[in-house]
Formats: structure tokens, sequence, C-alpha cells
């Protein structure tokens, strides 16, 4: 087959078991536009953003570079993350402000960094986390809005949630994270024919005299009863929506591959325990992101608070930061720090999966946004003040790599307008009191 007829809907066909199947094959430049940055019919490659988050921060001696721009030396606690250093922006010395609240230890840091707003009480999100913000924007053209994945075994560590209440689960095993992504929902785009499921036109049948009900229910109910329901509502809508797309025979994609199932794998806080699961849900969640069954997505490696221990231990990494003593040579907590540079490392390797994605001319990973941060710097104060954060992935050529950047002092709500403006949302202000801000990290911006 020459390059001239090859279709982007190619894929190599054979028999297995006497049942006929069809492989995806991997993006080729014949499937693009002639500069390999679009889909040769002219849409664009996906764009998508997620977070990846680990818990009890870092040493903050040890974690922040010294000089600004691209020429920064590696820190220790960086050091698993020096082979992409040109795909990643250091961020430093940016504030989660508490305006004269109470710091909600473990909690205050993370949702004043995803809402822009520091909690009254821990845990509260009186505004969607910036994820959802992304979602709503961009993810109602995808089968999933958002995809959620926690490597300790725990569906509850979660941070994406439209509200305290509405939380987005996490997935912790890779069976059943595959099932839900694989499984009798999936469409190959890649599929020669489709053929929508019945079962998928009952339900879209069903949702339709929900959608009635809901209009005669809602002039039915008083004020604070349509606030209530409107809540509720929302989820019917989005699920309608994505029904919709089931529906729909979806555009082909040569990056999406059908992985063979995984093996179950043991659940637990076991820091090795915790890695093998988390490459397992990063590996599935990289090709439901090549195969567009979502834009947003997120990772808790481990959670706030966290309960990562070494094999045999019963000390996990919070305790350490809190009970273990300062080394007085060393100057820093070795124990807890041994945390870090594997979340680090954990880290380094998720990274390592989006990018052996090829995709056009370039990689998952360069047609992505990630938001990696933690709830605190220093653990054993529970500080708020230069949480660690970091941008991967250029967003399609939107953002500029290689950098630290120093926030000195800044809100932390400047690095998350800076996410919504690079995905596109039209927001010109973001977060609240002290922490509203019109600035983006302009630095970042390409």
């Amino acid at each position: 087959m020459t390059a001239k007829r090859f279709s982007r809907r190619a894929v190599l066909r054979g028999m297995l078991q006497g049942s006929a199947i069809s492989v995806a094959l991997p993006v080729l430049d014949v499937f693009l536009n002639d500069s390999g940055t679009a889909l040769a019919a002219g849409g664009p490659l996906p764009l998508r953003f997620g977070t990846w988050f680990w818990g009890c921060g870092m040493t903050p001696e040890r974690w922040n570079p010294v000089a600004q721009g691209p020429d920064y030396a590696i820190t220790p606690e960086l050091e698993a993350l020096a082979p992409h250093r040109r795909q990643l922006n250091i961020l430093s010395g940016f504030n989660v402000n508490l305006d004269g609240r109470p710091n909600q230890v473990h909690s205050s840091g993370v949702v004043g960094t995803l809402t822009g707003n520091a909690p009254l009480v821990p845990d509260e999100f009186a505004s969607p986390s910036l994820d959802v913000l992304v979602a709503d924007a961009v993810g109602a053209g995808t089968r999933f809005r958002s995809l959620e994945i926690a490597a300790c075994g725990d569906p509850r560590h979660s941070y994406s949630r439209r509200s305290t209440s509405v939380i987005n689960v996490a997935e912790v095993s890779p069976v059943a994270f595959y099932q839900r992504i694989f499984g009798s929902g999936f469409q190959d785009p890649n599929a020669a024919s489709y053929t929508p499921d019945p079962a998928l036109m009952m339900r879209q049948s069903v949702l339709s005299a929900v959608k009635d009900d809901r209009q005669r229910l809602m002039r039915a109910v008083g004020s604070r009863d349509r606030a209530r329901l409107d809540q509720y509502f929302t989820a019917v809508r989005q699920s309608e929506q994505q029904l919709d797309i089931m529906l729909r025979k979806p555009e082909p994609l040569a990056s999406c591959a059908m992985p063979g199932a995984p093996v179950e794998i043991a659940q637990g806080t076991e820091i090795e325990t915790a890695e093998a699961n988390h490459r397992a849900l990063a590996q599935l969640l990289a090709l439901a992101l090549a195969c567009n069954q979502t834009k947003v997505f997120n990772v808790v490696f481990s959670p706030g608070a966290s309960r990562l221990r070494r094999a045999g231990s019963s000390a996990d990494h919070h305790q350490l930061t809190h009970e273990e003593p300062v080394d007085t040579a060393l100057g820093y907590q070795p124990q807890s720090t041994w945390f870090v540079e594997r979340s680090m490392a954990a880290f380094s390797e998720f990274l390592d999966i989006l990018k052996s994605v090829p995709e056009g001319d370039g990689t998952l990973l360069d047609n992505s946004l990630v938001l990696a941060h933690s709830e605190t710097s220093l653990a054993k104060t529970h500080d708020v003040t230069g949480i660690p954060l970091m941008l991967a992935g250029q967003a399609g050529g939107r953002v500029r790599t290689g950098l630290h950047v120093k926030g000195n002092g800044d809100p932390v709500s400047r690095v998350g307008l800076t996410v919504q403006q690079v995905m596109g949302l039209p927001v010109d202000r973001w977060g609240t009191r002290s922490m509203e801000t019109q600035r983006p990290v302009s630095e970042v911006l390409a």
C-alpha cells in the first residue's frame, strides 16, 4: 500500500481463535498534514489537561532551584526529573493566602491551589476545582468528561470536585479501570464499521424522559429546591451528552491501540505497591487519552497526609514528617525526604508514559498540560507558603518549557489562571480575596 492510498482508518486485520480482530496503527505521517501538526482533514490534535498530586510536600532547600530561567541547577529532590527538564517548568515561591482563616492542615494547600480560595473548614470546595472548570469547557466532546486515578487503593483520594459534596471518585483498580475505558461502551475509533449499542439507545430514551420530568419538577418546586435540583440534574445533562457521543462513530485516531487486559495488582500503602499500581493505571490512562476517551484527568500518587510507607515498616511518610528529627549533619529529615524523592521518580515515570505515545510530530506529552502539585511545602510545619508546583508539557505549542519561575510570594492562583487561559477558557481573573488575580505566569506562555 502506497503512502498516497494510506488511510487513517487502516488497521492490521487477522483471525484469533476463529474471531476477526483488528489492531490499530500508531500515528503515521500520512495521517497528518504536511507539517505533522494536525490531522490531514484539518482538525487539530486533541489538547489535554491533567493534575498529578503527591502528599506531604518537599524540603524547600533541597527542592527549590536557586537560579531563575532555563539555566537553573537541578536540586537533589528534583534529580529524578532531570531527563524531563526541557518539557518541564518548576514553579517555586507561590503561596496559598489564608486571609485570616485557619490553616486546615493538608487541606488548605490543595484547595487553595485548585480553587483559588482558602477553605473555612477542611476539604471545603466553595467553587469547582480547576480540572472541573477545564472539563466544563473542553470535555463535552469526549466519552468521559474527566478520568481520575489513585495509586494507594482508596477511591476517596480525589481532589476533583464540583463542590464540597460532589466528588469525581478515583479508580484504584487497573482491572476495573480497563473495563470502564475499554469495556462494552468503548468504540474503537479505527474500526472499519460501527454499530451503536442498543442498550445505550434504550438508556438515551430513558434520560430523555427524565429531562421532561425535570422540567415539570423544576416548575413545581420553590427556589431553594430548584437550586438543589439544578446541581443534581447537571450530572444528568452531562450523561446525556456522553451518551450522544457514544452513539456517534468516533473520528479515527491512529495513536489509539486497544491494550490487553491487565492483571489485578495488590493495593496498599507500601511504596512499591503504590508505584506498581500507579504505573498500571497511568499506562491505561495514556491509552484512554490517545483514544480521545477524555481530555481531562487527575492522578493522586499519594494523598495529603501521605500514608506511604516502606515495606515492613509501620511508620508512614506523614508520621515521619512530624516525628523524625532533623539530621544535624545533613540539615534535613532523610527518611521523610526519601519519600519525596520516590514521589518525584513516580512523576518522572508518569511523564515517560505520556512521552511514549507518539502524536504527529511530537508526543502525547507535547499535546498536554500537566499541573503537578502538593498540599504543603515543608510538611513538618504544614506550611502553605512556597507550595511546590510544576507544569509539564507544551500544550500543543502554547507553553514554553524548561524554566524555573519564582513566584516571590505571589498567590498560587496565578498558576490556576495560567492553566485556564492556556486551555482556552475566556477568563481574565481568578481567585477570591487576596488570591484574586489578573496576572498569569507570563514567563511560560508561548
